[in-house]
Order: C-alpha cells, then sequence, then structure tokens
C-alpha cells in the first residue's frame, strides 16, 4: 500500500459518520448480492458476446480493499460543459461554473458537495449560461452562469434533499416548492434559475477524465459503447439529448478519485425505481413499462468501481435494474440507499 493511499484512507475513517438517522453499514450488507438460486446462472457469467475490449496495457490496481474508503457526500452537482475532459482540476477551468462555485464565498450548509464537469451538452442558442443536475434531487437547474453561483447553492442545494434524507412514501417537493413528477419549469424568486425533474429513471455516471488519468479517457467510451448495446433492446438506452420519460442517461464526468482502479461507473437510481421493480422493461419483451410517477429523487447510488466491457451486461441486468452487486468483493466501492437509511462512510 502506498503512503498516499494510507493518508486517504486515514481521513475517510476519521470523518464524521452517517446523520439523520442513517448508520454504516458494514460490508456485504448495503446492496444485496445477486444469488444464482434466485437470479440464474447468468449473473455467474461475464458477457460472452462482448467484443469490446480494453486496451492491452491498461493496468488496474486489483489488490486493494475497495468498500468503506470513499468519503461521504451529500449532494452531487453535475455541471454541463458539453467537454469530455478537462484541467486536472476543474474548479481551475476559467470562468466556469466550478471556478464560481469553488470560489464563493457561500458554501453548502447541507453537507459535502460533490462537484463534477460533465459531458451533458450546453444548451443550444446559450451564450454564457449553462446547466446543472443536481442529485439525489434528480433535478435540472437551467440559466447558471458563474455570477448565480451563490443563488444555486443557497435555493436550489442548500433546500434541496441530501444522501441522507429518509425517503417518504408520499411525492415530494423541491425546494422550489414544485412536486415531484411534474415537468414543468419553475423559475426562482431571487435570481433567473429554473429547475426542471431529470426525466431519467437510471443513470450511469463514467469518469473520463483523461488529463487526471489516461485510463479513465480510454475506459469511459467503450464502456458506454458496451451499455448502450446492451440497453438499447430494452428501450432504456437514452442519448445526450433523448429527454423521453424513463430510461438510462450516460454521462461522462470528471475526476471523482480512485482512478487506479478505473472504470470507476457511479450508478443513481430513482426512488420509484429502486428496490424490486415491478414490470421492467426485461419482462416486457424490451419495451420499457411507464408506471404513475413518484417520488422522482434518487434513492440509491451503487459506486463501482475495476469495471470492464464484459461486466456491462449484468450491471444493466441487475444493478442499474434491480439494484444488486454482481461483484461486491471486488468491485464495490460505496453509495447509500436512502429507503435503508444505510450508507458506506
Amino acid at each position: 500500500m502506498s503512503f498516499k493511499t494510507l493518508i486517504n484512507r486515514i481521513k475517510v475513517v476519521g470523518q464524521s459518520g452517517p446523520k439523520d438517522g442513517f448508520t454504516t453499514a458494514p460490508e456485504g450488507k448495503l446492496f444485496s448480492k445477486t444469488d444464482p438460486t434466485v437470479d440464474g446462472e447468468e449473473c455467474l457469467h461475464d458477457c460472452d458476446s462482448c467484443t469490446v475490449k480494453l486496451p492491452s496495457k491498461f493496468k488496474i490496481e486489483e489488490d486493494s480493499k475497495l468498500y468503506g474508503y470513499v468519503a461521504g457526500w451529500q449532494t452531487h452537482l453535475l455541471v454541463a460543459t458539453g467537454k469530455t475532459d478537462w484541467l486536472r482540476d476543474v474548479e481551475h477551468e476559467k470562468g466556469s461554473i466550478m471556478e464560481a462555485i469553488d470560489k464563493c464565498k457561500v458554501e453548502p450548509s447541507n453537507g459535502k458537495l460533490k462537484l463534477s464537469a460533465s459531458n451533458i451538452p450546453i444548451p443550444s442558442g446559450a451564450d454564457s449560461t449553462t446547466t446543472c443536475l443536481l442529485l439525489p434531487a434528480f433535478t435540472f437547474i437551467d440559466n447558471v452562469d458563474p455570477s448565480s453561483a451563490t443563488s444555486l447553492i443557497e435555493s436550489h442545494i442548500n433546500t434541496g434533499p441530501t444522501n441522507t434524507t429518509p425517503l417518504i412514501d408520499q411525492p415530494t417537493s423541491h425546494a422550489n416548492g414544485q412536486p415531484n413528477g411534474s415537468t414543468a419549469a419553475v423559475a426562482t424568486s431571487s435570481s433567473t434559475l429554473s429547475s426542471r425533474p431529470c426525466p431519467h429513471r437510471y443513470l450511469i455516471l463514467l469518469c473520463s477524465h483523461k488529463t487526471r488519468d489516461a485510463r479513465c479517457g480510454q475506459s469511459a467510451p467503450l464502456l458506454r459503447k458496451e451499455f448502450e448495446r446492451h440497453l438499447r433492446p430494452l428501450g432504456l438506452y437514452r442519448d445526450l439529448d433523448d429527454e423521453r420519460p424513463g430510461g438510462v442517461g450516460i454521462y461522462f464526468i470528471s475526476h471523482v478519485g480512485g482512478h487506479k482502479f478505473s472504470a470507476n461507473v457511479m450508478i443513481y437510481r430513482r426512488a420509484d425505481a429502486a428496490g424490486v421493480l415491478k414490470g421492467e422493461a426485461a419482462a416486457a419483451g424490451g419495451k420499457e413499462v411507464e408506471e404513475e410517477a413518484g417520488n422522482m429523487e434518487a434513492a440509491q447510488c451503487i459506486w463501482l468501481a475495476r469495471v470492464r466491457p464484459e461486466d456491462c451486461e449484468n450491471v444493466v441486468r441487475y444493478t442499474v435494474l434491480q439494484g444488486k452487486v454482481v461483484k461486491p468483493e471486488s468491485q464495490l466501492r460505496g453509495g447509500f440507499d436512502r429507503g435503508r437509511q444505510l450508507v458506506s462512510w
């Protein structure tokens, strides 16, 4: 173990624990592991039709224990940049939302904010404004520019749900008072910012930060290609401009830590999709079943590492659609389950 790795682990162990009635789940208890007696023999095998391969010299650190060593976070903000790679530290991108939030005198009051640049497209015709995706709220925030960083934090991040906000059965309201499930955009009174629900039921976030580590830039496009191959027959694939309700949005994001464990994959699952799903695409002859709009917030985030193209079929089948992990001992870094009030930190 390197000295840097040891220091990082000491920092995680020393951080404050969960709050609001949440508990730290021991290894093996946060998410269910697939069971061949329940899930079928397929869960024991990697995809045998996968032709996408990582580069021959692609090296992944295989020895370190993964679970429980990611620092806890409360909210996650994805900033639309339309790019797949950025400066080593995204907050150094001049004139960016990332820089504005990093330098903002107002800090989030509801816990640690994970800030990611993303390849979400910048709105067409936008001059200096862009869009952000706030999690676990599953909310797009439009008309964001560097001068609105304070309003973004105070009116949306600080007042929105966090990863340790307990879920309730009925639909909840967003920070701006708009009920979950509504598709209307709502402007806040304090600025030009407006918000709207993210239409997707699931999100797959892939680190593509090549400037930080070449492996991330190599693995992200290959994994996206393979995820798309398995999602399309189910009617679940959504490209960057596809805002049909439901489905799976796949976004590239900046460095999340642990690039030596590439590929890092973060999977957010909405509350009305978490748990054992009914009428899911696989049981509908490849056609997605639209259910009544329920709680639109993320109930779970499952953070995997060491994901290879041949893992993608079972990641879709079991992790994205069912919230189970196929290889928790070697791939699960952490995450949260708001329904069961469990976190990995």
